[in-house]
């Protein structure tokens, strides 16, 4: 009998991949990541209860499970970029790299220590583990939830021997399955927020760890309109939250459509969507999955943030990056996040966005 690890959230995906893979014949173990460790009273962290739905999913399968801190890893490998990121004026996705530097990293490791096969998370994804050695990332079935995305920077040693239990289930049937099945999380909201941080006043978590500088907020006419709080609190496309006062009998919304580091300054539009827009972009930290890196220009689909459809590009190699030329100008492509490259069913990898060029 095979033994699989499985990356135990507390949520009802991972407990309805551990129960999946067990009515499989597999030799099933749960291990519970402990990667944020919080000393704050607001109740954003979520980690004990998280285990205690561990422990009752796990218990009701039958099956052991174990917890495991790195939250040492995490600082190091996970948040120390994200900071890192916002002060340099960017928005991050941590979620990518929190995938590629736990989950897939001392995550993988530990698992097999304990003598996994195989690891499998709940992920919407599906993987091909081909003939050639090769191991391709599959898109989901249910479009709507394919979490692709949030693994472009996943390599191909880290993608050896994983399962993902959810590939060909739309998120209804996870639940009625887990409902059917008596688990504890069935219920269960999804989880929002930065990657096992949680939920949490976003503006004033940051100002823990980052001083803010307030400065001049101006159109792109140079019209001084108002001030920010800091520029790392406002991320390109952003409506909400800008907060410049309405003139008498003012119509449209204000938007964020560039940020200047140097200068210290926001600029807005008010109405006018257009400055959103974008022909191409430029990007670094390359990665592609089960497939050589190419070196000549190539067409595909692209995503430039997770709740978007895919978008037709050229793809132009250019060393350790690539210019990204769009078909259709794309809306608020933002530095920091990541461009995603597909096929008609795979992903074929990403990098960072690094330039936006207008």
């Amino acid at each position: 009998m095979k033994t699989v690890v499985v990356g135990m959230s507390g949520g009802v995906d991972s407990s309805v991949a551990a129960l999946l893979l067990k009515e499989q014949g597999y030799n099933v173990i749960g291990l519970f990541m402990l990667n944020w460790e919080e000393n704050g009273a607001d109740g954003a962290c979520t980690a004990e209860s998280d285990f205690a739905d561990v422990r009752r999913v796990c218990s009701l399968l039958d099956i052991p499970y174990y917890s495991v801190n790195f939250a040492k890893q995490y600082q190091e490998r996970v948040f120390k970029y994200f900071l890192a990121e916002y002060a340099a004026g960017r928005t991050p996705n941590p979620d990518v790299l929190c995938n590629r530097e736990i989950k897939f990293g001392p995550f993988r490791e530990y698992a097999l220590s304990l003598g996994a096969d195989y690891i499998a998370t709940g992920h919407y994804c599906g993987i091909d583990h081909a003939n050639d050695g090769r191991h391709y990332l599959l898109k989901a079935a249910d479009a709507g939830k394919d979490q692709t995305y949030f693994l472009n920077q996943v390599t191909q040693p880290q993608l050896a021997n994983v399962l993902f239990p959810l590939a060909n289930l739309p998120k209804e049937e996870v639940r009625a399955i887990a409902e059917r099945n008596g688990l504890a999380t069935a219920k269960k909201k999804d989880s929002t927020g930065i990657c096992f941080i949680g939920e949490r006043n976003f503006r004033k978590f940051l100002m823990e760890y980052l001083p803010a500088k307030s400065g001049k907020i101006l159109t792109l006419d140079g019209e001084e309109v108002g001030e920010h709080v800091g520029l790392m609190h406002y991320t390109i496309g952003q409506r909400r939250g800008v907060n410049i006062g309405g003139k008498s009998g003012e119509t449209g919304r204000w938007f964020v459509v560039r940020k200047d580091l140097q200068n210290n300054v926001l600029y807005v539009s008010h109405g006018d969507e257009s400055p959103l827009y974008s022909r191409e972009c430029e990007v670094s930290g390359l990665n592609f999955i089960g497939i050589d890196p190419p070196v000549s220009p190539f067409e595909c689909t692209a995503k430039f943030r997770y709740r978007q459809s895919e978008q037709k590009v050229t793809v132009i190699p250019e060393g350790e990056t690539a210019r990204i030329i769009f078909d259709e100008k794309q809306r608020a492509v933002t530095e920091g996040q990541y461009a995603v490259f597909y096929d008609s069913t795979r992903c074929l990898g990403g990098g960072v966005i690094d330039k936006v060029i207008y």
